[in-house]
Formats: C-alpha cells, sequence, structure tokens
C-alpha cells in the first residue's frame, strides 16, 4: 500500500504545508541498487586521541574506493557534502574526555548530506579494563541515540563497539552501515568480538556458493529476504506450508531457488528438514527463522490454543529446528542463523501478550545461544522489525497504520527489504565477529529500546 502522506512530503505544496505546521517530514530513502556507489559523497574520518580504529578504518575505506577525509590530510570538509562522518571514540578512557565528541561533530554535522550516516566507534563496556573507561564508553549510547534523532533528510547513525584486538574484522559491518542497505536502520548499537575473518572473493556476491533456508517464504518479508539472499549469490531453500505452495513456488523460480513445502511446527518437521538439506544439497551455510503468524487478543480474551500456537511457530519450531540441524552435522563451522524478532519483542504490545513473548523468546534465545555457538563457528543474530509495509500492515486501521508510519525517526514506514537487507549482512561470510545482536529495523522507533 503506497504512503500518500510521504508522497505528498515530495511535492512543493506538500513540502511548505509540513513545515509551515510542524509535522513529520518523511524524507526519500536511498537504497541499494547493484552497481551504486555505496556513499555518494567523501567520508570524514575522526578520532579522539589514542583511538585504536581510526587506522585501520582510514586504510579499509581507502582500499574500497572511499574518499576519505580528514586528518592526516586536506581540510576536513573541503568541497561539497558529506556522505558520511566516522569518529573512533576507543580512546576515550574517561567522562572528562567525553567532550571530544561535541568537538567534533559541532562543526561537522551540517555537513552531513541528505541519506548520509553517522557511525561511531569505540569498544564496549564489558571489555574495557577499568570502570572509568566503561563509564565514557556506555556514554557514548546515549550519544549516538540522541544526534540520530537530530538528523535529517533520511540520515542514519549507528555505534559500533569493537573488541579490542579484531580491528580489522569491521568490513563488513562499515561496509553495511555506510551504504543504502542500512537506509531503515539508526540508533543501534552492534558489538564486532572477536574473530578471524576473511574477505569474499566477489563483494557484490558474497554468498556465492552458500546455501541457505529461508523459512516463511511465499510473501512478504520472506519472499524479499529470498530475493536479497539469492542476488548475493546464495542457492535459497525457500520453506512454507503446504498452502502456500503455488506462492512459495513462484518466489523459488523467479530466484533460482527450491521449494520445501511443511509446517515446522509437526513432529516431524525438524527431522525432514535438516534430512532434506543434507540429502539435496549436502549441507546449509544460511539459516533464516522469518516464519511467524500473529492470533491477537487481549489476554483475559485469550484462549490457550491461540497462546500455545503462536508460541510453537514463532520460538519453539526454531529452537528445535536449530537442534535438529546441529545434531545432524548439516550446519556447520562458518553457518549463520538469524530469528525475526520484533520491536514488540522488546516494548510490548497491547493485544499482543502471546506474540511478544514469542518474540521476546527469540531475543532471549540469540543472546543465550551465542556463547554456546561461537565454540562451533557459527554465528546467532537477530533482526527486530519495526513497522515494514506489508499486507498485514495494510490492513491495519488508518489511525493505527498512520501512527506505525510517523512514530519513528525518518518519519515513515521502511520496506520488506530493509529487513532482508540486514539478514544479508548478518549472513556475510565477513561478519564472523557479529553474533549475539539483536537489530533493529525501524527506522529508530519511540517505542522500545
Amino acid at each position: 500500500m503506497s504512503d500518500r502522506y510521504a508522497q505528498l512530503a515530495t511535492t512543493t505544496p506538500g513540502r511548505f504545508l509540513i513545515k509551515r505546521l510542524g509535522l513529520p517530514n518523511p524524507a526519500p530513502l536511498r537504497r541499494y541498487r547493484p552497481g551504486a556507489r555505496a556513499v555518494t559523497g567523501p567520508v570524514l574520518l575522526g578520532s579522539a586521541a589514542g583511538g585504536r580504529l581510526v587506522e585501520p578504518v582510514r586504510k579499509l575505506l581507502a582500499g574500497i574506493g572511499i574518499d576519505v577525509r580528514g586528518e592526516p590530510g586536506a581540510e576536513p570538509v573541503a568541497d561539497g557534502r558529506l556522505g558520511a562522518i566516522v569518529f573512533d571514540a576507543s580512546g576515550i578512557a574517561d567522562s572528562t574526555q567525553l567532550n571530544a565528541l561535541h568537538q567534533f561533530f559541532n562543526p561537522t554535522l551540517r555537513s552531513l548530506a541528505h541519506n548520509g550516516r553517522v557511525v561511531v566507534l569505540g569498544t564496549a563496556p564489558e571489555d574495557c579494563a577499568e570502570p572509568r573507561q566503561a563509564t565514557a564508553q556506555r556514554a557514548l549510547e546515549g550519544f549516538v541515540r540522541s544526534v540520530c534523532k537530530e538528523l535529517r533528510g533520511g540520515s542514519t547513525g549507528a555505534l559500533v563497539y569493537v573488541a579490542p584486538g579484531v580491528e580489522d574484522a569491521v568490513e563488513s559491518t562499515l561496509r553495511f552501515l555506510l551504504s543504502p542497505k542500512s537506509a531503515y536502520v539508526s540508533a543501534q548499537v552492534i558489538r564486532v568480538g572477536d574473530v578471524t575473518v576473511e574477505s569474499p572473493a566477489d563483494w557484490e556476491h558474497p554468498l556465492q556458493g552458500k546455501v541457505a533456508l529461508v523459512t516463511g517464504a511465499s510473501r512478504g518479508i520472506g519472499e524479499a529476504i529470498a530475493e536479497v539472499l539469492a542476488r548475493d549469490g546464495a542457492h535459497v531453500v525457500c520453506l512454507d506450508v503446504p498452502a502456500q505452495g503455488t506462492d512459495l513456488a513462484k518466489v523459488a523460480n523467479r530466484i533460482g531457488g527450491s521449494t520445501l513445502q511443511l509446517d515446522i511446527t509437526a513432529d516431524d518437521a525438524p527431522a525432514k528438514i535438516a534430512t532434506h538439506l543434507r540429502e539435496r544439497h549436502d549441507g546449509v551455510d544460511i539459516v533464516v527463522h522469518n516464519a511467524g503468524i500473529t492470533r491477537d487478543k487481549k489476554l483475559v480474551n485469550m484462549k490457550p490454543e491461540l497462546w500455545d500456537l503462536v508460541l510453537d511457530v514463532n520460538l519453539s519450531a526454531q529452537e528445535r529446528i536449530d537442534d535438529a540441524l546441529l545434531s545432524y552435522g548439516v550446519l556447520g563451522a562458518g553457518g549463520r542463523i538469524v530469528s525475526v524478532s520484533s520491536i514488540s519483542g522488546i516494548a510490548g504490545n497491547a493485544g499482543q501478550a502471546n506474540y511478544a513473548t514469542s518474540k521476546a523468546g527469540v531475543i532471549g534465545m540469540v543472546q543465550s545461544m551465542a556463547p554456546v555457538l561461537a565454540k562451533k563457528e557459527i554465528t546467532i543474530n537477530a533482526v527486530a522489525p519495526g513497522f515494514i509495509e506489508t499486507a498485514m500492515t495494510a490492513a491495519m486501521p488508518l489511525g493505527t497504520r498512520e501512527a506505525g508510519r510517523r512514530m519513528n525517526s525518518l518519519a515513515q514506514g521502511g520496506l520488506p527489504v530493509d529487513v532482508a537487507e540486514t539478514i544479508a549482512w548478518f549472513a556475510n561470510p565477513t561478519s564472523g565477529g557479529v553474533t549475539g545482536n539483536v537489530v533493529r529495523v525501524c527506522g529508530q522507533s519511540l517505542l522500545g529500546a
């Protein structure tokens, strides 16, 4: 369903009214197109004193053909507008040094172009050697979340905590955050942990030779996930219930994938999935748990079967499938598991106690399983979508739909491809240090953390 308000905002009369009345102003978002430049302007790179990431990042950005400005070198903003601003705050070891943020961003933030990016790099508080350093590094979260609410013109930002010793493991994360692939991801805190990574032979097709399983792939977000993973080179096994078989086949045929029709809650489903992947594809590299349902009722009116069904589809089935893939040896070292949660699992929602419980459980599964799977060199992460333009949101009452669209810093709904691009970043073979993360794809929704 089209967003008529957002369309109005692109017209001259619409811009006048929005500015005059102080209404939300949804700027057009630049999304990824194959072959397009990742960053439309130069990147300003700066650092607090003692930053350990600035030089590895400078080398990385220059190596992928980005015009890097800042010391050492030319004037920070010599001409034009900045495509991105990147600041290494890892050297901030005391709260009295946090003024480095103001000194760097105060004179430069106005130079950020529309659809620009702000990335702050730091050290996770739990990785800090001293309490005062941990205090200062935790303060970066408040800074980044606030700055992202001040950005205009479709610009977004993020905070990336990089573990000591893995300064060279941030390439996939920076490529994602600086590019249009992160158009609807803002104010997120991402952790990159200790890992040895190798860059793919082709960054345009980083999943070449990989096999991906996507559940709930016949439409909506699942369809977009399948399309993006296939675009990046993976063979996608599209899974959905038999009732969606026709639509599922259309998706698989269009992307050159294959299908698997079954109900993931069936007792024999985990074994069937594992056997199929082992016999037909010699295993699987990427597992995306997208299948999910809603059965909304206020708790006092909810029948037990509605509670049980939502929890089984959205959470318990994922656990059983993962157990089977691991026990059958189908998912091995280098594997990626990505689950679709929801901001409802973070903030809760009236009438969705069952759904929010299941999606919060997904977050718990990711956080608890990450250290377990790390021993097997497997990552597990989750995306938590906010308001995404799908057939389900199009059926919402007008007031609810408009509130969902406007109650975020970008003042608009996201698209299924925004969720898919985030999942593709998690799935990238160079994202081995990114595990245990829950990234909201919500345009910095006012709901949740």
